[in-house]
């Protein structure tokens, strides 16, 4: 096993910060995740999860959720950006609130994340920074241009910090996964999910558990080299883009 190390992940009751959460915990890590709404399930919580209610839009709830993770871990060396919100619409019907809130969850949150994890980073002179973007981001979707612009701004946002950090062992990636079987995919509909599922060619959803190990490699010593990279996990849905 690798050394243990301080993971945080944000958006972690269930989905892909769920699982992410619990591949982490298996090779050994000490994991924190936050939530907003759903309880962390007891299971991870049971495996010494460290389970932190946070809305990420709100800087100050970023600020205590660092200052209880170093209290019980220690800095956080690993951090996946995984929480997000959708408020779907076509552009001339989409409120400026349905734009901030996204643009602050998805994006603005990974900001201030980023800045209260980098300081450590740089001074421990390793570290990983993992953004759960989203294959919106380079195809887009009619009625998302408010979570596109999110999602393609955590590429641009990884990109120019991956040049500015390299040279502290410190990595920097984005996965862009495709559909993904998770609340809120099944939520669409059964008529729309078919309808995304006919364009992919491997024909299915990923499973949650496909996107933590991207995510798994991107953060291990193996993945050390690698940095600046968007890794679509989307079943060759955006070949080309």
């Amino acid at each position: 096993m690798s050394q243990p190390r301080t993971v945080l992940i944000t958006g972690g009751s269930k989905g892909i910060g769920n699982a992410c959460a619990n591949i982490f915990v298996k090779a050994g890590h000490k994991v924190s995740v936050t939530y907003r709404n759903n309880d962390v399930p007891s299971e991870l919580v049971d495996k010494g999860v460290l389970a932190l209610k946070c809305d990420v839009s709100e800087p100050t709830q970023i600020s205590d959720v660092f200052s209880h993770v170093e209290e019980n871990f220690g800095p956080v060396e690993i951090l996946v950006a995984n929480a997000g919100m959708t408020k779907d619409t076509l552009m001339l019907r989409m409120s400026e609130n349905a734009w901030d809130e996204v643009i602050q969850t998805n994006l603005t949150s990974a900001y201030h994340l980023t800045k209260h994890a980098l300081a450590k980073m740089v001074k421990g002179h390793w570290g990983r920074i993992i953004y759960i973007s989203s294959v919106v981001a380079q195809m887009g979707v009619a009625g998302q241009a408010n979570y596109g612009a999110s999602k393609a701004g955590l590429i641009g946002l990884a990109r120019s910090l991956a040049r500015e950090v390299a040279s502290r062992s410190i990595t920097v990636n984005v996965i862009a996964p495709g559909a993904v079987d998770t609340d809120m995919l099944n939520i669409l509909g059964e008529e729309k999910v078919k309808l995304m599922l006919d364009l992919i060619p491997m024909q299915r959803a990923a499973s949650p558990d496909e996107i933590a190990a991207a995510v798994a490699f991107l953060a291990s010593e193996q993945a050390r080299y690698i940095t600046g990279v968007v890794l679509p996990v989307d079943g060759g849905l955006a070949m080309g883009f």
